[in-house]
């Protein structure tokens, strides 16, 4: 198993790190960061461990920043000395939150549940975060790149997702586009419906992106939307009635 530790605290690092390596022989720490941005930028730049341990005040700010700048899917064991970040902290990654000193049968306990939670969702880690959660997760944020800069756009911003040229692209409420690597099925899988609807192959859309809904020929519907959009964006008759009654909930 894999893991990188965030922690401003060298004698903090070296205590986890033992307490890990006895915990779990075969436990390899890829890397121990001390900051914001130095873990923003691993997290970047490599692929993503199977689990992170998180001190939550470092130097230069609260490691949630880190969240919601790099798009992490690894699960967190959250370490720190302070109790009033545990629901901010289980409305992220967060499959446990040790307080320190971390105590090592806390430690071997936290690491216990992961390889239970793992086995149990048959390794899909994704799954075992929605649990933790309690609901089943959807995105709240895309990281997308403009140039050599990368920006976090919640997705409440979020107007539309629309699919041209074998590309697909995400368009905020200040009509900015931003390609993405994902598919719309994919994209569709990772939203809450209740917020967004795939109208048709090409469109996925936010409730709140809807201006007006007009009757088209053949029983079809058209949809204005906001950001403004050249082409029309048609119903298909087949889809009306499940889309009337996602409207209605």
């Amino acid at each position: 198993m894999n893991a990188i530790i965030i922690e401003d605290e060298k004698p903090a690092v070296e205590k986890l790190k033992k307490a890990l390596s006895k915990a779990d022989p075969g436990m390899q720490v890829l890397a121990c960061l001390n900051s914001v941005q130095q873990a923003t930028d691993w997290l970047l730049q490599n692929p993503q461990p199977d689990v992170i341990f998180m001190d939550i005040e470092l130097t230069d700010g609260l490691s949630f920043r880190i969240l919601e700048q790099s798009d992490v899917k690894s699960p967190i064991i959250f370490t720190t000395a302070y109790d009033e970040y545990w629901q901010e902290a289980f409305e992220q990654n967060s499959i446990d939150y040790l307080l320190k000193p971390v105590k090592q049968e806390k430690l071997e306990s936290a690491l216990s549940k992961y390889h239970r939670l793992k086995e149990h969702f048959a390794g899909n880690i994704q799954n075992l975060i929605n649990w933790q959660k309690g609901h089943w997760f959807y995105k709240k944020k895309f990281l997308v790149k403009r140039g050599t800069d990368y920006l976090s756009i919640k997705v409440d911003d979020i107007s539309y997702f629309y699919a041209a040229h074998k590309v697909v692209c995400l368009v905020n409420s200040q009509s900015q586009r931003f390609i993405l690597d994902e598919s719309l099925a994919e994209l569709e899988q990772e939203l809450d419906p209740s917020k967004f609807y795939r109208v048709n192959r090409k469109y996925l859309v936010n409730l709140n992106a809807i201006q007006r809904i007009r009757s088209y020929p053949k029983s079809k519907l058209q949809l204005d939307l906001l950001p403004p959009v050249e082409e029309e964006v048609i119903i298909a008759q087949e889809n009306v009635a499940s889309f009337k009654e996602w409207m209605s909930r």
